[in-house]
This record gives structure tokens, C-alpha cells and sequence, in this order.
């Protein structure tokens, strides 16, 4: 199963539409203008999204086709984004525009020369609009690939009012405050956090929020890259942090073991869902997606979060996801192509999918008036608002052999340590020598 988490969210529970293509027509000019100068044209776009998200993705494209007459074609590759597209430019049936779940995939069709710039337009508004970090993500050897217009933020951890309130506690400022709150709320009757274990990647998240607030975003940087091995003495102290929480069978619902056989959907459960077992859990925006849709809880009342908070007196941390919209070279119309993705830097466009729900844009100048919840409002205030301190997750940077594989590199070696997280030192050279493998490969 390859990874999908940046693009969970509502699609969680939605039902899937069917795979391939499915085209939208014209519609009337949009209140913002436009001259149909793309009339008669067809831009195609491929991209994970399914279900709810696709259905919202296509609004956005729906609004383009009003602004300037092209038409769009949606094609839905399931998670394997790379190996769907790479098959269909060998087949000569590219698509113009692919919207990229992960850095290092985006790298990777860079570097086999499959992508074009992004026009002097969308270069100047993704400098003017943008942290100068999502230029970073987009970019591969100084040159501007990637235009991020979905973004995920990683820093969240949520929580049943309810449950705060009968404990007595408030959301914590600091990661001691969060441990000390979770006590009192397992004294209370409920464990304090689910962890979806089953699911690596969950894992992969508390290690890298941990880290980057202790060790900071140099280091973080410097071991994203794999310039700072996975042996280092920083390493060793956030695993060290987390495993005081692992084995803490009053935090973790139904200790190591349950953790172990819970996946992420049923660790929101496990908070939100008709029979509470825990009080928290730590994961994405895209929790609130679950919760409001499988659970019919009402976000902001039935479900809240607290940013993850600051760890040993570092900075609170923010790591993202995202997804980059691309233009292929092999398209049939990459003239067009272009055209949406300087369409999709504006406000304007991610207002349109903002509106719908179960969605965060990096744009700064997206009024936040345009989510529909104080909670995305706050969501998307904190995520813009860390500006260039925001970090891309740190396992979606790294090869899929180490980073993104179910059963294999870093998350089976950290499901390993939450069964067991006795030899901080010993699994960090095991995360060493998995991660030596990998990026030579």
C-alpha cells in the first residue's frame, strides 16, 4: 500500500468515484473575467484524489473552464502516482498537468527531465504569495517545477472537549504539559492518546515533530537529506523522548500492543467514535475530515485541536505535506496546461475548493474568511502564519525504499520501537543503516 496522507481528509470516507477520466464542459465567464481565449482546448490533469476530494478538485476545475473556455479532463491514478504517469508518457498519452503528493516524486520526474518550468507569471506570484519554503519543495537543482495549492498540516493534535473538560485539564503549551494533561486525563478514566501503529507513517509524524522542535530545522533539513546520519546524538534524544511515551501504558490506549493493530482510522475512533477510549490523538488537519464524516461529530464543539506543542524550550513545530501541480512536457497541451497552474496560484482558485471544506491553501493571500470552520480558519492561520519555519514531512522527502514502503525502512523500524522502546541507540542505527541503503539506491 503506498502512502496517502496529505490527501486523506474527507476522501477517508467518501466513496470512491470510479477510476479514469471524466470530462467537465464550459460554463458562463466567472465573476472575475476572462476572455475564453482557451476555447476548444482540453487540458487533462491526473492526481490521487478520489471520492470527496475529486468531486471538490473538479469545482476548481469547473471554475477554470469558466474563466477561460478550456475544457478538463480529471484522471484519477490511485496512489502510485509515479508508476501511472511514467506509463502513460511511454505510451504517448500524457497528461498535461499532474498534481504530485510528495517531494521526492517531484524530484524524481525532474530529474528525468519529464517536467517544464513554471512560466514567469506563475514564478513571480509563487515569490510574492508563498513562504519562500514552498519554493524550496517545488524547486529541483534551482530551477521552479511545482506550484503547491494543497497543503496539509501535520501539527495537530486533536481532542474530545468533553473529555479535557471532565479531566479538569486545559490544552497544553509544552510536550511536559502534554504528557503531565495526559495523566490526568488517563486518571480520569480514559487513556490519554491513540496511536494508529498499524500505520507507519503515523509514526514516522510523532518522530518528526518531536525532532524538529528539539533538534531544530537545521538539523531537521540536514537529516531530511541524509547529510546528518540517522546515528546522531539528536536522534537518539527524540527517540528517546518518544519512547518515554510509548511505553507509558497510562498514555497509549490500550498500551503497545493495541497501538500496534490500530491503523490511523480506527486511532480517531478510538477519541471520536461512539465507544471513547482516549482522549487525544495526534495526527493531521485531515483527522477532522474522519471525525465529521464517519462520526458525525461537529468540528470546533465535538472535536478540537491544540497545535503539538513546543518540545525541551524549541520552537512548537509545523511540518506539512502537500500537493504540487506540475506541467509534463510530453502533454498535448502544455500551453494550457500552464495556464491552469497560473490560474491555480491564485486566491481565487483555492477559495473555490476552501468553500467546499477539507482543504488548507498555503497562499498568503487567500482571505481566511473563505473556510467554512473556525477551526480550518485557525488551522490555515497557523500553517501560513509559520511562514519559512513550515518543514515538509521529512519522511515523504526520503526515497520510498526508506520513507514511504509499508513493512520496510523507517516504518517497520519504528513500529519495532514502539513494541519495544528500550534501545533508543540501537534503533537509531538500524534507521541508519536502512537509510545508507536507501539513499545510494
Amino acid at each position: 500500500m503506498m502512502r496517502r496522507r496529505t490527501t486523506l481528509l474527507t476522501g477517508c470516507t467518501a466513496l470512491a468515484l470510479a477510476l479514469g477520466a471524466t470530462a467537465c464542459g464550459g460554463g458562463p465567464v466567472s465573476a472575475g473575467g476572462g476572455d475564453k481565449a482557451l476555447s476548444g482546448q482540453t487540458v487533462t490533469v491526473a492526481g490521487v484524489w478520489t471520492g470527496s476530494e475529486q468531486k471538490n478538485f473538479q469545482k476548481v476545475l469547473d471554475a477554470f473552464t469558466a474563466k477561460t473556455g478550456a475544457k478538463t479532463q480529471f484522471i484519477s491514478t490511485g496512489d502510485n502516482v509515479s508508476t501511472v504517469v511514467g506509463s502513460k508518457i511511454e505510451g504517448g498519452n500524457a497528461p498535461d498537468v499532474v498534481m504530485v503528493p510528495q517531494v521526492g516524486v517531484l524530484d524524481q520526474f525532474a530529474k528525468k527531465g519529464w517536467l517544464k518550468p513554471l512560466s514567469p507569471a506563475a514564478r513571480q506570484t509563487v515569490t510574492a504569495d508563498y513562504a519562500p519554503v514552498w519554493k524550496k519543495y517545488g524547486s529541483v537543482d534551482g530551477t521552479l517545477y511545482g506550484l503547491y495549492f494543497k497543503a496539509a498540516h501535520k501539527s495537530t493534535v486533536w481532542y474530545s472537549p468533553d473529555a479535557l473538560t471532565q479531566a479538569g485539564v486545559k490544552p497544553p503549551k509544552t510536550y511536559d504539559e502534554m504528557l503531565k494533561a495526559g495523566h490526568t486525563v488517563s486518571d480520569s478514566g480514559l487513556a490519554a492518546f491513540a496511536v494508529g501503529g498499524e500505520d507507519g507513517w503515523t509514526l514516522t509524524d510523532w518522530f518528526e515533530n518531536v525532532y524538529l522542535s528539539q533538534a531544530g530545522p537545521q538539523k531537521y533539513d540536514a537529516l531530511a537529506a541524509h547529510k546528518l546520519k540517522w546515528t546522531d546524538p539528536s536522534v537518539v534524544k527524540a527517540l528517546t523522548t518518544l519512547g518515554k511515551l510509548f511505553k507509558d501504558k497510562q498514555l497509549v490506549a490500550g498500551g503497545q500492543k493495541e497501538a500496534l493493530n490500530t491503523d490511523f482510522p480506527g486511532s480517531v475512533e478510538k477519541v471520536f467514535g461512539p465507544k471513547p477510549e482516549a482522549g487525544m490523538v495526534f495526527e493531521g488537519d485531515f483527522v477532522a475530515g474522519v471525525a465529521h464524516d464517519q462520526f458525525g461529530k461537529a468540528i470546533g464543539k465535538d472535536a478540537n485541536f491544540f497545535p503539538f506543542p513546543a518540545v525541551d524550550g524549541g520552537t512548537a513545530p509545523v511540518v506539512s505535506g502537500g500537493d504540487a501541480a506540475v506541467v509534463l512536457k510530453d502533454g498535448k497541451n502544455t500551453k494550457a496546461g500552464m495556464k491552469l497552474l497560473e490560474y491555480l496560484a491564485t486566491p481565487e482558485a483555492a477559495a473555490v475548493w476552501a468553500k467546499a471544506g477539507g482543504f488548507l491553501s498555503p497562499n498568503k493571500r487567500l482571505d481566511l474568511s473563505a473556510y467554512g470552520d473556525a477551526v480550518t480558519r485557525a488551522t490555515a492561520k497557523s500553517l501560513v502564519g509559520a511562514g519559512d519555519s513550515v518543514r515538509f514531512d521529512m519522511s515523504d522527502q526520503a526515497p520510498a525504499a526508506f520513507g514511504g514502503t509499508k513493512g520496510a525502512g523507517e516504518w517497520k523500524l519504528l513500529q519495532d520501537f514502539l513494541r519495544d522502546p528500550s534501545d533508543p541507540k540501537g534503533t537509531a542505527a538500524k534507521l541508519e543503516a536502512a537509510a545508507a541503503k536507501a539513499y545510494q539506491g
